[in-house]
């Protein structure tokens, strides 16, 4: 049984060893405890549920991490006791090994939003993701479990293709909306971006597999967008659009990951003034703190934004402590020990 809230059931955490709200630490800096509830992100840079839910249980437990901020190296501690957590959002393919604690979670005070990506490309696409029929049902078994208002499916993103040409995405679309019809009511998606590490990866795909990767001018995407939108509706969905502005309207909504309205449709209480903060160019994001890391993540996808390298990530899987405070420990911060 998890005991995360003080508000219930009090979490065996003494505050006393924990650094105080104030000047940074050697550790680095404390965030959220006393302060203003926090949204926590978990993850854009990783798949928590499917690779690290040992560790974010016991950290739920112990009542806070810690993650290493990307742009200034530095150490930060964040409360996740119930009472500093408006949200915490997780971008998931398989959330299943969470599925046990979900009960205790949301019991103790937590609430939970999911992206749920499903989008059943070939495998040289999506090399190791698990099967969309298993997909599928275990989406159909979050929604279930936590209702379909705290489950968002990602068709995300759309990758244009020799493999996947535009009658893949619309029939594929089609059928997944089908079979998720009641389970969610929103569905979020983009375009691939052909960042230089991407499209590297997709030139090695072209040479080994002989897919022609291709990129969409603005009308066709939208001509594309416009029937995805209709099999959408047609099956109780909206389409929403992330960091893709030109393809906003005409029922197509502007989609946002971290969404501080549809946070307080979860719970009402919401009174934060929290700020927008983009992570890219078009995005309507709330600010958020993100405790995952780079390069964890083995799923495979030839179109990973956060995963560079795919060798890395195995090393850094075997590398993890699930007793640790951060997710991955980096070699420079080693000697500070963990816990």
């Amino acid at each position: 049984m998890l005991r995360l809230s003080r508000s219930g059931p009090r979490l065996p955490v003494s505050w006393n060893r924990l650094p105080a709200v104030g000047p940074p630490t050697a550790a680095g800096s404390w965030v959220g405890h006393g302060l203003s509830r926090k949204i926590i992100s978990a993850s854009r840079r990783t798949d928590i549920p499917a690779f690290y839910s040992r560790w974010l249980l016991h950290r739920l437990e112990e009542g806070y991490c810690e993650w290493v901020h990307p742009f200034t190296g530095r150490l930060e501690r964040i409360s996740l006791l119930p009472e500093d957590c408006l949200c915490i959002v997780l971008w998931t393919r398989n959330p299943a090994p969470l599925f046990p604690a979900l009960r205790d979670l949301r019991a103790s005070g937590h609430f939970l939003l999911f992206h749920f990506t499903v989008t059943g490309y070939p495998k040289p696409l999506e090399s190791d993701n698990p099967e969309l029929a298993l997909s599928l049902r275990r989406l159909r078994e979050l929604a279930e479990r936590v209702g379909p208002e705290s489950v968002i499916w990602r068709y995300d993103p759309i990758v244009v293709s020799s493999r996947t040409p535009v009658i893949f995405h619309l029939e594929q679309f089609e059928s997944i909306a089908r079979e998720l019809e009641g389970a969610v009511r929103r569905v979020y998606f983009s375009f691939v971006d052909f960042y230089g590490k991407t499209r590297a990866r997709f030139e090695r795909l072209s040479r080994e597999h002989g897919i022609r990767f291709l990129e969409p001018d603005t009308l066709e995407r939208r001509s594309l967008v416009f029937r995805l939108r209709d099999a959408a509706a047609g099956h109780g969905m909206t389409l929403h659009a992330c960091c893709e502005d030109e393809l906003v309207g005409e029922g197509v909504e502007k989609g946002r990951c971290v969404d501080l309205d549809l946070i307080r449709g979860l719970r009402p209480d919401v009174d934060e003034g929290l700020k927008r903060r983009p992570t890219r160019a078009q995005c309507g994001c709330t600010e958020s703190v993100d405790i995952g890391a780079y390069d964890t993540c083995v799923f495979g996808c030839s179109y990973c934004y956060a995963t560079r390298s795919r060798e890395a990530a195995r090393v850094r899987l075997r590398e993890h402590d699930p007793n640790d405070t951060l997710l991955w420990r980096p070699p420079r911060i080693r000697s500070r020990g963990g816990g």
